[in-house]
């Protein structure tokens, strides 16, 4: 059985564009073409002169330049006079909105091109997301219906990225750890992305992997730790947040896979010594909850007992990756600013919608003359890549590597695999692909 799939593959299509091609059949509306010089324009030569060279000179009106930025005026507008004083509060924004973003390079536009930019690029930033660990059964956080922030409405949470939450996590663990077992990495596999990553360090041509991902994968598959950044941390290791012990992760697999709180070591033992010192026993049962419920039992209201409550408990121990609220490692930003700034000459982009900050920020940071490639099953609207890939994250790269002469091995990409390339132009500015099996 062969199968065969159809890749997308083009310059990303931003939602401006989307927006400007429901808008092309309007009158008095720029076509995507049109669109297109205009920012080119403005980028060139900057709002002032590009503000006089368009309504200034009246070549074109307010509202009808609008629209080339995607933006369509208010309604409120449509019968007043084409006034430029009436626009230019939106004019405004829509120039420093535009000039904000990285324009695409021309150059780039298809599969070949970016063959070639990965056969001639010596220094490749690879960005990951959890899209290049789903082929192995690891679920990624934003997939509708089957991400995992999908499965945790039952936890009541107003925003399931709460769970992630380093406040919430220090007020109360227990909602962590009632899911911290689904996202447990239970894998020494890894996927062929993660062999595509390691065959660009083997071939001299990796300067930084930066991944999101905290199972730990690509150091599985052969990283090596100087070309990786694990930006949101990972499960490798754990520290306790009262008293800063770091052990490995697997100590508390155990517990953390029995859906329980893990608690430090370290803490226990200097509780026991203290306790030993002083001659205090510990009489309160776990929690305190059996021993509080015989005082009011008892109605008892004596010191002694209440000295219990104040034995110190034990810290949580907490995997040492990211959660929201905590800085990221040092290493991101130094090894972003002080060495891969000015040595990169290819980003790749795989299987990550780049929505969660500061890594998303990484793409527009770097110099907008370094080629750009975006591989995933979806596009994004927010950053304009060089190339678009839009496919399966393994599929993609394998018919990369074939195209380029490299030998990817894996055991995940049948031998006889076909893949179908449709281009952005013969998708008519769709971002789609399809997937058929042929008999």
């Amino acid at each position: 059985m062969t199968s065969s799939f159809s890749t997308a593959v083009g310059h990303s299509m931003p939602l401006l564009s989307l927006a400007l091609s429901n808008m092309s059949t309007e009158k008095d509306a720029c076509t995507l073409e049109e669109a297109r010089s205009y920012r080119q324009l403005l980028h060139s030569v900057g709002p002032e002169q590009f503000f006089r060279d368009t309504v200034g000179n009246a070549t074109i009106s307010p509202r009808k330049l609008l629209t080339a930025f995607g933006i369509r005026a208010p309604l409120f507008l449509d019968d007043g006079p084409d006034d430029v004083d009436a626009y230019y509060g939106l004019l405004r924004l829509a120039f420093q909105r535009e000039l904000s973003k990285r324009m695409k390079l021309p150059q780039y536009n298809s599969i070949d091109d970016a063959v070639q930019l990965l056969k001639s690029s010596q220094n490749i930033i690879v960005l990951t997301g959890a899209g290049i660990s789903t082929s192995l059964g690891i679920p990624d956080f934003r997939s509708k219906d089957v991400g995992l922030y999908a499965k945790l409405e039952h936890l009541g949470l107003a925003d399931p990225q709460d769970v992630f939450d380093i406040n919430l996590f220090r007020e109360d663990p227990s909602i962590f750890y009632s899911i911290a077992r689904d996202i447990l990495p239970s894998t020494d596999r890894f996927s062929p992305t993660h062999a595509f990553i390691q065959l660009l360090q083997k071939k001299g041509k990796l300067l930084t992997n930066y991944t999101q991902n905290i199972d730990n994968i690509e150091a599985k598959a052969g990283i090596l730790p100087e070309k990786l950044i694990q930006c949101h941390g990972s499960f490798v290791t754990a520290s306790c947040i009262k008293c800063g012990a770091q052990v490995p992760g697997e100590a508390i697999f155990p517990e953390l896979k029995a859906g329980n709180i893990p608690r430090c070591n370290r803490c226990i033992e200097i509780i026991k010594a203290g306790q030993a010192s002083t001659g205090m026993k510990r009489k309160r049962s776990k929690n305190g909850v059996e021993k509080k419920r015989q005082r009011r039992f008892e109605g008892s209201s004596s010191s002694s007992s209440d000295e219990d409550d104040d034995i110190p408990e034990p810290g949580v121990m907490k995997p040492d990756i990211t959660f929201f609220g905590e800085a990221l490692p040092d290493t991101f930003s130094e090894r972003l600013t002080s060495h891969d700034k000015d040595l990169v000459d290819l980003v790749i982009v795989i299987g990550t919608s780049l929505k969660v900050a500061p890594v998303s920020e990484v793409v527009p940071y770097l110099p907008a003359h370094i080629p750009q490639v975006y591989i995933s099953r979806t596009p994004v609207s927010h950053v304009e890549f060089d190339v678009d890939m839009l496919g399966d994250c393994d599929v993609v790269v394998a018919e990369l590597c074939r195209r380029a002469g490299w030998d990817l091995q894996h055991e995940m990409i049948p031998q006889d695999q076909k893949v179908i390339v449709e281009t952005h132009e013969a998708l008519q500015s769709r971002h789609f692909f399809k997937e058929h099996k042929d008999e």
